[in-house]
């Protein structure tokens, strides 16, 4: 149980604006923080010396949303959803229970996904460990957001993943691509999301200011980069499987440079985003730059990914109605 001093002080450095700050007032009368009390409450809200909201910093408010941490956990826990469909549906044949789906904003349903006929022990074992770790992220930035948490949105693992493979040019026009159809289709979409979760949480770091949200989110950073490890490993064993009707090539190991071509396309004018191999057909498990460090997404060009756009929106690709929460709109590149 947290004292009602560390309690308040945690609510003011979660949320750097009013809005944000009552909402997460709100929730903390509903979960954990439950024993901030009335007497906290009013301290907060009569705005005494020691619980005052903090004034937001000159980077907030160049950044102009002023955004909390309650919204970039929001943002993550759309991202999770997405992850944890994917690859539940993948391995089990079904997705989240509707009990982890609800919470603010509109919920949506999840268009496309079936369980994968994995050719190889290995593989299977891969997405099933994944599955259960996607599966607690969600169930823990639930739990953490309270009350707060938003809900799942619309979610479309069909028509998406087409359009995405279209853009990278691995089906032919007029053809479509089924993530679920193969094992290697299968792992050609899993990297399409890995890599971004990996910058996802990257570039969301510097926006969380609550000390013990950060160390979580560094957690799941770290668990996603092992995730991107081992899908990156897995297609860069697979050098000649067969890919499903319509595919252009055989490997998968230049089916990622495409794919990671295509990513770069819509996150801006940077080329950051790497595939498998290097431009010398050699191995490029780890994606880093120069001094062997990952790249960074803003939450903006995420969305520009799983919204499959370089222009400013609110909705498109995987996430045809929109994400839920306050940041939910695409980079305009």
């Amino acid at each position: 149980m947290f004292g009602k001093r560390y309690a308040a002080s945690m609510i003011n450095r979660s949320a750097e604006n009013d809005q944000d700050r009552r909402r997460f007032l709100k929730a903390a009368g509903m979960t954990g923080l439950g024993v901030v009390g009335a007497g906290a409450l009013g301290g907060l809200a009569t705005g005494t010396a020691a619980a005052a909201p903090a004034r937001p910093s000159a980077r907030a408010a160049a950044a102009s949303a002023e955004v909390s941490d309650g919204a970039v956990l929001n943002f993550a826990l759309n991202l999770e959803y997405l992850e944890a469909e994917f690859y539940l549906h993948a391995v089990t044949g079904k997705g989240l229970a509707d009990s982890m789906t609800t919470g603010t904003g509109t919920r949506g349903g999840v268009t496309g996904g079936r369980a994968v006929r994995f050719k190889t022990k290995a593989a299977k074992q891969y997405a099933q460990e994944i599955a259960g770790d996607e599966k607690a992220h969600v169930q823990f930035l639930r739990s953490a957001l309270g009350s707060a948490a938003v809900s799942r949105p619309a979610i479309d693992l069909q028509s998406s993943f087409t359009a995405a493979a279209q853009a990278a040019g691995l089906v032919k026009p007029g053809h479509s691509f089924d993530a679920f159809a193969c094992e290697e289709n299968f792992l050609l979409a899993a990297f399409l999301f890995e890599d971004v979760g990996v910058t996802a949480y990257k570039g969301a770091a510097p926006l969380i200011s609550n000390k013990t949200y950060l160390e979580a989110a560094a957690g799941i950073l770290a668990v996603e980069a092992y995730h991107a490890g081992n899908i990156r490993s897995a297609l860069y064993q697979h050098t000649d499987g067969i890919l499903g009707l319509g595919l252009l090539g055989r490997d998968l190991r230049e089916a990622s440079v495409k794919l990671s071509n295509a990513r770069d396309s819509l996150d801006g004018p940077t080329d950051d985003d790497q595939g498998v191999i290097d431009s010398h057909g050699n191995a490029n498990i780890v994606p880093t730059d120069a001094n062997g460090i990952a790249y960074s997404r803003s939450p903006g060009q995420v969305l520009n990914i799983v919204y499959l756009t370089n222009k400013a929106a609110t909705s498109g690709g995987f996430f045809p109605k929109g994400v839920n929460g306050e940041v939910n709109t695409s980079a305009a590149n």
